[in-house]
Parts: C-alpha cells; structure tokens; sequence
C-alpha cells in the first residue's frame, strides 16, 4: 500500500516512451494567443492583466538592467502555476513534483544571476561573501559559511517546489483512501473525512500558486544581488 502511494510520482510512459515532455508542454497549448485585435475577449483581457501586474510587482525593486528578465521570470511563473494546478485534476501527473526538473531550472537560472553579478560588479559580488565589520579571525570561517550559503540556492529552490507539491499529493491520497475505506463502516466519519479533504484540495490550489510565485520571487531577488 506504502508503495503504492507513491507510485503517482514516477514518471508515465507509454511504449517505453516517457510522457513528461507531454505534461511540460501541455500547458502553453491551454493559453489563448492574443489577437491583433484592439478589443480582445474577457479571457486574453484578464490573462493580460494578470501578467502586467505580477510583471510590475516582481520587478519593483530592480533597476532597469534587472529589467530584460522580466518575459523569462513571468513566463516561467505561468508555466509553474499552470503545471502545479494541473497536477491536482485525476488520473495527471504532476512534472514539478520531480526534482530533477526543478533542479533544472533552478541551477541555470541561479547560475545566470552569478555570472551576471561576477561580470558587471565582480567587487560587490565577492563583497557579499564577507560582512562588513567582520574581526579578522572570523573571516575564514565566514567566507567558508557564505560561500556553502551560496552554492545551497538552488538546491533550496528545488527542494521547497518539490517538497512542497510532494507532501500535497501524498496527504490528499492518504485522506482519500481513508474516506474509501471508512465509508461504508462509520458513514458520518466518513462524510467528515471528506470535507476535510475539500479542504485541503482549496489549500492546495493555494499552495500550488503560491509556491510557484516563491520560486520566481527568490530568483527575482537573486537577480537584485547581482545588478
């Protein structure tokens, strides 16, 4: 049964071949494609909206150099929402919940901002390593703590995304079966399980959006260190 359970995060395939590539690229077909029109529809209007205004929060704090990530950042944020929330329908499977993907993205993305960092302000970047008013003796073991603090970034970064959405998933099957199970001894137990369950699918749609808007955020202030 424990095996079981956690047979909805191994990667599907059919034919020996494997349909991650399918559910990654599942959701760019879901967006409609604005018109060239001047009035759009509802849908094209809201998604615009929604875009502009997480684009300008996102890059509020950056300066206009920080500024030509703004269609990666906000493109790999609808990308995540909509992968997470997908994974929550039946019978789907959930990309993000592997961490070799998100460490895919975490690793390049961080690695551009410290080579972005190293290039245009190489001091300030090596300044952030080293407090300042450190004493002397402590100075070794700081840049040693700082530097480890530095090279764990993304590896937090894919860690909490696939952390987050693995432990969701896990805890919305284990109260489903309960519910299975207890619904035709205690009925009323039952019905209680379930709207717990509700519950927590409502929490996991927030969590779902809110850990895709924490990954993007975290990169967005990486980035701020580095221009």
């Amino acid at each position: 049964m424990m095996t079981s359970f956690f047979d909805q995060f191994a990667s599907p395939s059919y034919l020996g071949i494997p349909l991650i590539a399918i559910a990654i690229a599942l959701p760019w077909i879901l967006y409609p494609t604005p018109s060239s029109r001047w009035i759009n529809n509802r849908l094209i209007t809201i998604q615009g909206w929604f875009i502009n205004r997480f684009t300008n929060q996102l890059l509020l704090p950056l300066n206009v150099g920080g500024h030509k990530w703004a269609l990666l950042l906000a493109s790999l944020m609808i990308f995540l929402i909509t992968i997470n929330m997908l994974g929550l329908l039946p019978y789907t499977f959930t990309p993000t919940t592997q961490l070799s993907l998100n460490m895919g993205f975490a690793v390049p993305l961080w690695l551009a901002t410290v080579i972005i960092g190293m290039r245009n302000q190489p001091t300030i970047a090596l300044g952030h390593l080293l407090p300042e008013g450190t004493p002397i003796p402590l100075i070794p073991v700081l840049i040693i703590i700082e530097t480890i603090s530095l090279f764990i970034r993304p590896l937090a970064l894919g860690v909490r995304l696939t952390a987050n959405l693995t432990a969701g998933h896990l805890l919305i099957q284990l109260i489903a079966t309960a519910v299975f199970v207890l619904l035709p001894m205690m009925p009323t137990v039952a019905i209680l399980t379930a709207t717990v369950l509700f519950l927590l699918t409502l929490l996991e749609v927030a969590v779902a959006m809110i850990q895709a808007y924490v990954f993007v955020l975290l990169l967005s202030l990486y980035l701020q260190e580095n221009v």
